[in-house]
């Protein structure tokens, strides 16, 4: 394991250096920014969200809310729904809460790393990245690209994702930093990661680092970098009861800690199992509002959504009420205010192929 060689680390940080130069065509809208809430905002965007997918919400983002100032004041129902579709919605909430600590702090976002670190969403990798890339301070940022690339070159067995690899990678990086360009320094180690040193099929013939690289050399390309975590899927049934009456719908607010918190849904049956349609027409609530023979309940097709840790799946269920009810704290709004309200990727994908509500 050549991670103590001395020759062998000033090597790897002038090639990554050279490659950078030659190779620097991976463009994105926030690189070269140096406005740190710009970097910020596209730093929470991308944490569990692909590049391709993120660019198009970083940009509605910055022209709708151009300053801290402008998304502090905004409505969390508006930012919300501009959110809508990227997952992980505690990190839109951390967002909305951070701007409006810097707002209420005078406006100006924080220079010290410490002061960015203390922000709500923000951890070692992104305070690293925008005080690099805003103020050209010696951080090194490490994400997954720049871990995979550091286990394979130096030969790191130690799993990345575990206390020791974690403190391992970062003291490695730091010790690689080019000091008096960090920023760039740090955007090449990502940039190489993400198109050179890829997860699966790696451009191992093309890589200017291959004449000393531990994994190729030694056959462990697939094998490096090691995990020790492994994502076990839970699996969870909801079923949601679309109850209309005339020209409007109920609906409510998820407020508990748990998966699309602070998001809208329609009337929710969730079960420990599966349920089949006949089961599931006998459940008591849709007899409530469905007793007999309805011909205006309709049963749609399996929906599923994989999240991080876990997979939802479930049916949407269309009932007319012959009066307007109460149905705990869920609330009838118009059909029309329906697109105004942020909603969860499960729902939008039952929404998107109806043709009206």
């Amino acid at each position: 394991m050549p991670v103590n060689n001395k020759t062998v680390k000033q090597y790897f940080s002038q090639k990554i250096v050279e490659w950078h130069k030659k190779h620097n065509k991976r463009k994105m809208p926030w690189k070269e920014e140096k406005d740190p809430y710009k970097i910020w905002l596209s730093e929470i965007i991308l944490q569990q969200t692909r590049v391709e997918q993120g660019t198009a919400y970083y940009n509605r983002f910055v022209n709708q809310y151009p300053t801290v100032k402008h998304l502090a004041e905004a409505k969390d129902e508006e930012v919300f729904k501009l959110w809508e579709g990227l997952g992980y919605y505690a990190r839109c909430k951390n967002l909305l809460a951070s701007a409006r600590f810097i707002n209420k702090n005078g406006g100006i976002f924080p220079q010290k790393y410490e002061d960015v670190l203390a922000l709500k969403g923000v951890g070692n990798y992104t305070a690293a990245a925008i005080v690099s890339f805003a103020y050209n301070q010696p951080y090194a940022v490490v994400d997954g690209n720049v871990s995979r690339v550091l286990a394979r070159f130096f030969g790191i067995k130690t799993a990345i994702d575990g206390t020791a690899g974690k403190k391992l990678m970062h003291s490695l990086a730091h010790e690689l930093l080019n000091k008096k360009q960090p920023g760039k320094f740090n955007q090449a180690m990502m940039d190489f990661g993400a198109t050179i040193c890829k997860p699966k099929l790696p451009l191992c013939a093309s890589c200017l680092l291959q004449s000393k690289c531990f994994a190729l050399k030694h056959h462990k390309i697939n094998e490096l970098p090691v995990k020790e975590k492994k994502t076990t899927l839970t699996n969870r049934w909801m079923y949601y009861l679309i109850a209309t009456y005339k020209n409007g719908v109920y609906i409510h607010k998820r407020t508990a800690k748990d998966i699309w918190q602070n998001l809208h849904e329609f009337i929710l049956i969730e079960s420990g199992k599966k349920l089949s349609e006949p089961q599931l027409l006998q459940h008591p609530l849709i007899k409530k509002f469905a007793p007999g023979s309805n011909p205006a309940l309709k049963v749609s097709k399996e929906f599923s959504q994989k999240l991080s840790h876990q997979r939802v799946t479930g049916k949407f269920i269309q009932v007319t009420l012959l009066k307007k009810t109460t149905i705990g704290d869920y609330e009838w709004v118009p059909k029309k205010s329906i697109k105004d309200k942020a909603f969860t990727g499960f729902i939008n994908q039952y929404l998107k192929s109806l043709k009206t509500l």
